[in-house]
């Protein structure tokens, strides 16, 4: 499978774990799933009952706080924001299509990772990834510290 890593432009946020990008000298349309991190959900669908389940929280709560990470994932890269993005060696691409991948900011910053720090995101254990150890122990801390969702909810 062909990698698809390189420069790209943000188009917009799709929730608060994905984005639509075009690679910098075309218009070819991508969807990225930012590998290795879970957002809340910002609408109803089938991962959102099953985060129900989980939480015991319900899905309006749920869908709030989906709106929220993406809010922040908005402001972390803004429409027009030049991202250079990385994949693993596996799991390049998800069940739904999309390309799975590490974002990063001109200044080096990993978006993955800065939704993780914040409190906007969880590590996503379902699918092995390289950093799944590190953003454990970022969660630790942004949980402890009260950070992003963790100001109004313990677990999402």
């Amino acid at each position: 499978m062909m990698s698809f890593e390189g420069f790209y432009v943000v188009l917009n946020a799709v929730d608060g774990d994905g984005m639509m990008v075009v690679p910098k000298n075309t218009d070819e349309l991508i969807e990225i799933r930012l590998y290795g991190i879970d957002a809340p959900e910002v609408k109803k669908c089938k991962k959102l009952k099953l985060d129900e389940k989980i939480t015991r929280k319900p899905g309006a709560f749920l869908m709030m706080l989906g709106k929220m990470s993406m809010k922040f994932l908005i402001e972390l890269i803004p429409p027009g924001t030049e991202i250079e993005v990385r994949q693993e060696s596996k799991n390049r691409i998800d069940v739904y299509g999309r390309k799975l991948a590490y974002v990063y900011l001109k200044d080096g910053r990993c978006v993955n990772e800065e939704l993780i720090r914040n409190g906007y995101a969880k590590p996503y254990t379902e699918i092995f990834c390289e950093e799944l150890h590190h953003y454990q122990n970022l969660s630790i801390f942004a949980k402890q510290g009260k950070k992003g969702l963790y100001t109004l909810t313990d677990a999402f």
